[in-house]
């Protein structure tokens, strides 16, 4: 459903919103109307499924600036979450072993707590610990908390892509980027034309992670000084601004 058709021009695949993400063995596909699942089974076939995309980002008042960019966000962690379940059955034969409803909100309260953790808790502890060691000011810890949180994602990233199967996920990851690439440029939509695209893409989830770091520098200046504690729950609810502002500047430079 997202091969290009001959009417359509290459200006408008470019502006169509689509998108993904890499699954097991595979690859997660969003469409204007349809999700798409394409994963390798370990007898070398390809399987294939799709289904609607009921997005409530095309309904007000959802479609709004920054209310968005959230949106999409949850959207994109539950469809991807549903994607990784199914995928893991096909790709690894996992058929007696699926994804609860009570395995999802574990999913979700560890994945907060780690986001929690480790990209607020602690990039605002070690600024902390340098604006009294190095004598920085308010901004200046703010800068240097903002550089920690990337370092962090940076190594975080790296030392996962150490595993074997998160490597062959990379690949997937980066599969998805060069069929976009393809369809956004107009090419016929075959292995040898999507082969010669880059793999590099302005609205990957990995560009909007570092640029909502820039823009978290940016809006936990606001917040202002209090107890750690105080500063720690104001970054977590301040988050979904700093998600949609990022949605935005990604939508806009890719519009660009």
């Amino acid at each position: 459903p997202f091969l290009r058709s001959a009417a359509l021009t290459a200006e408008e695949a470019r502006r169509m919103p689509i998108g993904g993400q890499a699954v097991i063995e595979g690859v997660l596909m969003k469409g204007k109307d349809l999700w798409g699942l394409a994963v390798r089974r370990p007898d070398g076939t390809i399987f294939r499924e799709s289904w609607n995309n009921s997005s409530r980002v095309k309904r007000y008042p959802w479609k709004l600036p920054l209310l968005r960019g959230v949106v999409v966000m949850c959207e994109m962690m539950a469809t991807g979450f549903r994607a990784l379940s199914r995928s893991a059955e096909i790709a690894l034969e996992e058929t007696q072993e699926k994804l609860t409803a009570r395995d999802f909100l574990i999913a979700v309260f560890m994945a907060v707590f780690a986001v929690a953790g480790l990209f607020v808790a602690l990039p605002l502890w070690l600024a902390d610990w340098a604006e009294r060691a190095l004598s920085l000011s308010p901004l200046g810890a703010n800068v240097f908390e903002g550089f920690v949180r990337a370092a962090i994602f940076v190594g975080y990233i790296g030392l996962i892509g150490l595993w074997p199967d998160i490597r062959q996920v990379f690949r997937y990851h980066g599969a998805e980027h060069k069929t976009i690439n393809a369809f956004e440029s107009g090419l016929e939509m075959t292995p040898e034309n999507i082969l010669t695209c880059s793999r590099i893409h302005p609205r990957c989830g990995t560009s909007f992670l570092l640029i909502a770091v820039l823009v978290s520098i940016a809006v936990f200046s606001i917040v202002g000084g209090g107890s750690f504690f105080r500063r720690v729950v104001l970054r977590v609810l301040l988050l979904p601004i700093v998600i949609g502002t990022s949605y935005e500047i990604i939508r806009f430079a890719a519009d660009s």
